[in-house]
């Protein structure tokens, strides 16, 4: 299990790692303001990514699934029927996005002096959207039958690309906010694209086959279930961090420019142990599939016990080390968002543990059938985390959204353990 998330792990880091690279390019080269701009436009991307991803893992539980019984045939078609479906809300949440532009920026509360700039972002950015689809269907295709290496060779690429162009178009071309929009959409489309082809060549039995293709109710009904209860609950914890960003946004640039790097380096510092949990959720479906209990309950105890290592030696290192984390984003000289990002980090560093059990109680209750309890988790977390953030923040200012974050997580954690608790016979 710790070798299959592995990749998925350096795979992610990776990806944070282009995040934190086009946040300090943005940030020392060309303006606060554009910091501040592309961290509005980046919780807002997560989110829409956040939908195509749910959809891609919920479909990926049902190909481990049938990959663990051996069941080929119904493992073609739902690949295929699977496509289909995420490619069509795909398309709409593409055109979607570029015709309510200016609604969306609303909602999210972009001050004046970068509304301009982020809208030119978003409108490159958004053309995006089908590579990201492309993507994430076959890199968790790929990861459900057990291959979670190659994904991670295309995505190496596409980051260093990425950052390559970063440079070319912001230093040498001068292109600013726009220029990392574009780097980005051009690195997405050529891993999607390649993703897409290797995954044809090399495994031409689960290839697409429209020809072969069969609406079985059943199927139908089982991938549209699966989906859509992981796309509420991605969709919904990102909404929730776009609900988050509204209220931070109130607080004016300096406290948007501390909390768009603030979240670079939680994402950063935690990714590592939401990746073990898609891995522990691909174990569990495999062996749920082919009935092998025993390996569940064993596989289980392995995966708490590295998360909780993990974290704790993660914590130490962000709140240590959180003054020079922030360096890596501003100039020394804007110390009121060093400040404010040194206290959002030593308020949420302690308690990322809490938030990698919440990720093994995502990944176990959809491996098992339960995919609802997993999206009732995410709203209960996101939930606490929202009307915490709007009932703080007028008594406790900025500092009142960040303690409304380790709360929620204690709060889920509490209600998914006590969920397998009372219900573990039946489980």
């Amino acid at each position: 299990m710790l070798i299959f998330a592995l990749p998925l792990i350096f795979g992610d880091l990776l990806q944070q790692f282009y995040n934190i690279a086009d946040s300090v390019i943005i940030g020392r080269f060309v303006s606060a303001e554009a910091l501040a701009a592309v961290g509005s436009a980046y919780t807002l991307m997560v989110f829409i990514t956040s939908v195509i991803l749910g959809l891609c893992m919920g479909a990926s539980v049902l190909f481990s699934i049938y990959y663990g019984s051996g069941d080929d045939s119904r493992l073609k078609n739902s690949i295929t029927v699977s496509f289909i479906i995420i490619s069509a809300v795909s398309s709409l949440l593409c055109a979607g996005s570029l015709v309510f532009i200016d609604h969306i920026m609303a909602f999210m509360n972009i001050p004046p002096e970068i509304y301009s700039m982020l809208k030119d972002y978003l409108r490159i950015i958004f053309y995006g959207i089908p590579f990201t689809f492309i993507y994430n269907f076959f890199s968790s295709l790929l990861r459900a039958i057990g291959n979670s290496f190659v994904p991670l060779c295309f995505l190496s690429v596409s980051v260093v690309l990425n950052i390559g162009l970063d440079l070319l178009f912001i230093l040498g071309f001068g292109w600013g906010v726009g220029g990392a929009a574009s780097a980005t959409v051009i690195s997405q489309a050529f891993s999607a694209i390649g993703l897409f082809a290797y995954a044809g060549i090399k495994y031409p039995e689960l290839s697409l086959d429209f020809r072969a293709l069969r609406w079985d109710r059943g199927q139908l009904r089982d991938i549209l279930t699966f989906s859509s209860l992981t796309c509420l609950q991605q969709s919904v914890m990102n909404f929730g961090i776009l609900l988050v960003q509204g209220v931070v946004n109130k607080f004016g640039v300096v406290v948007m420019a501390a909390f768009a790097a603030a979240v670079k380096i939680d994402s950063f510092a935690y990714m590592p142990v939401q990746d073990f949990g898609n891995a522990f959720s691909t174990f569990v479906a495999q062996n749920y599939g082919a009935g092998k209990k025993d390996r569940i309950i064993k596989g289980a105890r392995g995966a708490v016990a590295c998360v909780m290592a993990f974290s704790l030696i993660v914590s130490v290192l962000v709140m240590a080390f959180s003054r020079h984390l922030m360096l890596m984003f501003v100039d020394a000289s804007e110390e009121e968002v060093i400040e404010e990002g040194i206290r959002y980090l030593w308020i949420e560093g302690p308690f990322y543990f809490m938030i990698g059990i919440l990720f093994l109680l995502y990944g176990y209750y959809r491996a098992v059938g339960k995919p609802g309890m997993s999206t009732v988790l995410t709203v209960f977390s996101l939930g606490t985390r929202v009307g915490l953030s709007y009932a703080l923040s007028p008594v406790a200012g900025v500092q009142g959204i960040w303690w409304s974050i380790p709360i929620g997580w204690f709060l889920a954690d509490a209600a998914g353990i006590a969920y397998y608790y009372f219900c573990r016979k039946k489980i």
